[in-house]
């Protein structure tokens, strides 16, 4: 049986996935208006592996006897000044992601759930993935030039390579 603040940090937790992949498909809205298709494409993969974190942590509190327990998504920004705004944004917010996992994993440390602190590793080795993919796009954009519409049309065609 899942331990009630457990299964409440958890909730939080996938409802926090939810509202990032709603951020994550406005930030591909966004790119995709302003006919970056190849960033768009790289937001869109983004969107749907939040959907995937979401989806295991629902499968994960039902596996362990819990409820799920969903609640409103709030409406994310639409616009942004240019590429370098988007990715400081998607950097600073996957920071605060991680941050939430490691609370989880610390509350389960001190409540002895070791089948809880064992499932959150996974989420914690995607966390550093999710940083350092947001700041290695943020460190070229720096290096390229945001304005740069050379650069940024070779980024946009990288980016697009994403599967």
């Amino acid at each position: 049986m899942l331990n009630k603040k457990i299964e409440k940090a958890l909730n939080d937790q996938l409802n926090m996935e939810l509202q990032s992949a709603y951020i994550y498909q406005s930030m591909a809205a966004y790119f995709e208006g302003i006919n970056f298709k190849g960033f768009a494409k790289w937001m869109e993969v983004q969107a749907g592996e939040e959907q995937e974190h979401a989806k295991k942590i629902y499968d994960y509190i039902f596996a362990k006897g819990g409820k799920v327990t969903l609640e409103g998504i709030d409406a994310p920004k639409t616009a942004w000044k240019n590429a370098e705004e988007v990715f400081k944004e998607s950097l600073g917010h996957e920071q605060a992601v991680t941050k939430s996992i490691e609370k989880i994993y610390a509350l389960a440390r001190k409540e002895n759930d070791y089948a809880t602190e064992i499932f959150l590793q996974w989420f914690i080795t995607e966390q550093v993935e999710e940083e350092d993919n947001a700041t290695s796009i943020l460190e070229k954009i720096k290096l390229l030039g945001a304005n740069n519409s050379t650069s940024m049309y070779l980024l946009d065609k990288e980016l697009g390579a994403r599967a």
